[in-house]
C-alpha cells in the first residue's frame, strides 16, 4: 500500500505554487511519488477513499524537496578517518539532503579509472543513508578513461587547475590549460557530448606571493597568499574553452571571488555554456572574523572580506551569474587541520584546507539569507530561491532533474522536512561528520530539519536518529544506452 505525508506547507518546487500549499503527497512502495493533494479537501477525500500503508503528519513544518549537494569530499577508500560514506550520508540526511554528488580527489585511490570508481561504488553500497553519486577525475595522464568513465555512471569530470595540498595533490595532480583543452578536444572527437566539466577554477600566480613566516597563526598571512587574480585568471580560461567548445558545459567549482561574475556573466551572454557556484562558507563568513589559529575556517579558494561577499549575494538573484550553492564539504583529522596541540597548531600556512559544513549548509545558508539574496534587495530569501539555489540548480548540473529536484508525479519520494523559523546553536559535538572542527561552532542559527526522507523511507528523524543504510548508488548512463540513470 502507499504511504502518505502531510503538512500545511508543503513547497512544490515545480514551478506551479511559490506559495507552499497545505495538502499531501502519495508516494507507493517503490519510493516514486504518484499523487500530490493539493488541498485539504483533496485529502480527506483520499483519507475517505483509499486506505494508506501509513499517515505521516507534519503539521507546519515545511516539506520540500530533498536536497541535493553536488560538491562533497568522501575520503572512502584511503581517508575514511576524515570523512566516510557512514558519516557523511548521515551528515547530509541530518541536514536535510537526499542526495550527494561526492568529488574525486581526497580518496585514496582517487576516481581517475573504471576500476577506481568500482571500488568507490563497492565501498559505498550497504553503507550510505542517501544517494550518492560521483564525479570522475581529470589528471595528466588519465586520458583514456574519460570516455569510460562517462560510460560507467560518473555525472561528469572533475579536475583542478591549481595543485591541491599534500597528501592529495600527489595522488590527484592538477592540470593545466593546455590539458584541459586537450580533453574537451578528445571528447568532441569521440563525440562524447555528455556530463559537465567541473573545474576548480584557480589559477597558480606566476610569481608567488611570499607569506608572513613570523605570523603563521593569522588569517591575514595565508589571505595574502591567494588573491583574487587566481580566480580571475582561472575564470577567463574557462570563458575562452567555453566559447570554443560551445557543445560542452563547464563549471566552476566553489567561486569566492566576486572580481570572477563579470567574465563569467559575458561568456553566458556569448553562448558559452558556462556556470558558477558558491559556497555558504564564502557567503556566511568573512576575513575579517577568523580568529588567530582558527584554521578551521582555512579553505580554497579563501574566505575574503566582507565587501566581497554581498557582491556574491547579489550575483545570486534569480537569473543571476552563480546558479546554485554547494558545500564544498571537506573535513581533515585535527592533526592535519593543525588544531593540535603544540607548535604547529593554528598555522595557517601548513593546515589542509577544507570547510566541515555539509550538515549545517541550509540553516547557514537560510540564516545568512535572512535580510537579503532575494529577487530585491529588501526581500530575505525565500523558498523558492533556496530550491532554485540547493536543490533545482544541482539536479539539472548532474542530471538528474529527470526524477529528483521537485515534488511531482513520477519523481522520487526525496523531502526535507524543517521548520525555517527554530533556532539553534551549532555545536560541534552534535555533528555526525567523521571529524568535529567547524568554523560554525557558537553560532546561532535558523532553520531546523525534522525529518529526512528518501524514496518515502525515513532516514532521519530529529529525536528517533536514523533509519537503515538504504540510499543508493546513482550511475548515469549516456543517452547511447538503453537506461539513463541506474539507481543501485
Amino acid at each position: 500500500m502507499d504511504l502518505l505525508f502531510l503538512s500545511r506547507r508543503i513547497f512544490l518546487g515545480d514551478g506551479s505554487h511559490e506559495a507552499p500549499l497545505h495538502g499531501g503527497i502519495v508516494v507507493d512502495t517503490q519510493g516514486i511519488i504518484r499523487r500530490v493533494l493539493r488541498s485539504p479537501q483533496e485529502v480527506n477525500s483520499y483519507l475517505y477513499n483509499i486506505e494508506s500503508e501509513a499517515v505521516y503528519d507534519f503539521g507546519d513544518l515545511v516539506l520540500m524537496p530533498g536536497l541535493i549537494d553536488a560538491n562533497v569530499h568522501i575520503n572512502e577508500p584511503g581517508r575514511k578517518d576524515w570523512e566516510g560514506f557512514v558519516t557523511a550520508t548521515k551528515a547530509a540526511a541530518a541536514g536535510g539532503f537526499t542526495t550527494i554528488i561526492d568529488r574525486p580527489s581526497n580518496a585514496s585511490p582517487p576516481t581517475v579509472s573504471v576500476a577506481s570508481l568500482k571500488a568507490k561504488t563497492a565501498t559505498a553500497r550497504g553503507k550510505i543513508y542517501v544517494d550518492v553519486g560521483f564525479w570522475g577525475g581529470i589528471v595528466p595522464g588519465n586520458g583514456d578513461q574519460l570516455a569510460p568513465l562517462l560510460a560507467a555512471g560518473v555525472m561528469g569530470l572533475q579536475c583542478t587547475l591549481c595543485g591541491s595540498a599534500p597528501p592529495v595533490g600527489e595522488e590527484f595532480p592538477s592540470i593545466d590549460g593546455a590539458l584541459l583543452e586537450e580533453v574537451l578536444q578528445r571528447l568532441e572527437a569521440e563525440n562524447e557530448d555528455e556530463g559537465v566539466i567541473a573545474v576548480h577554477a584557480e589559477l597558480p600566480l606566476a610569481v608567488d606571493i611570499p607569506a608572513d613566516d613570523d605570523a603563521t597563526k593569522k588569517y591575514g598571512s595565508f589571505l595574502v597568499t591567494r588573491p583574487p587574480a587566481m580566480e580571475v585568471a582561472a575564470m577567463q580560461q574557462l570563458s575562452r574553452l567555453a566559447q570554443r567548445y560551445p557543445r560542452r558545459r563547464l563549471h566552476a567549482l566553489n567561486v569566492s571571488s566576486a572580481e570572477v561574475l563579470a567574465t563569467a556573466e559575458a561568456c553566458q551572454r556569448a553562448g558559452g555554456q558556462l556556470t558558477v557556484e558558491t559556497c555558504p562558507h564564502y557567503l556566511a563568513l568573512s576575513a575579517e572574523e577568523v580568529p588567530e589559529c582558527g584554521t578551521e575556517f582555512k579553505t580554497w579558494p579563501p574566505i575574503r572580506e566582507r565587501s566581497n561577499q554581498e557582491r556574491l549575494w547579489r550575483a545570486l538573484r534569480p537569473g543571476g551569474v552563480i546558479r546554485m550553492i554547494a558545500s564544498d564539504h571537506s573535513p581533515a583529522t585535527p592533526g592535519v587541520r593543525c588544531l593540535t596541540g603544540g607548535r604547529g597548531r593554528g598555522n595557517f600556512l601548513k593546515a589542509w584546507p577544507g570547510i566541515n559544513s555539509l550538515q549545517l549548509s541550509l540553516p547557514v545558508v537560510w540564516t545568512a539569507g535572512g535580510g537579503r539574496g532575494g529577487a530585491r534587495d529588501d526581500l530575505p530569501l525565500s523558498l523558492v530561491d533556496l530550491h532554485r539555489l540547493m536543490c533545482w540548480q544541482p539536479a539539472e548540473l548532474c542530471g538528474l532533474n529527470r526524477f529528483k529536484g521537485r515534488i511531482t508525479e513520477g519523481y522520487d519520494g526525496d523531502f526535507c522536512i524543517w521548520s525555517p523559523e527554530e533556532e539553534f546553536t551549532a555545536a560541534p559535538e552534535e555533528l555526525y561528520t567523521a571529524t568535529k572542527a567547524t568554523p560554525y561552532a557558537g553560532r546561532r542559527l535558523r532553520g531546523v530539519v525534522h525529518a529526512t526522507v528518501v524514496r518515502g523511507l525515513h532516514v532521519y528523524q530529529q529525536f528517533e536518529g536514523f533509519g537503515q543504510p538504504l540510499g543508493k548508488v546513482l550511475l548515469r548512463k549516456s543517452s547511447r544506452k538503453v537506461v539513463k540513470f541506474v539507481r543501485m
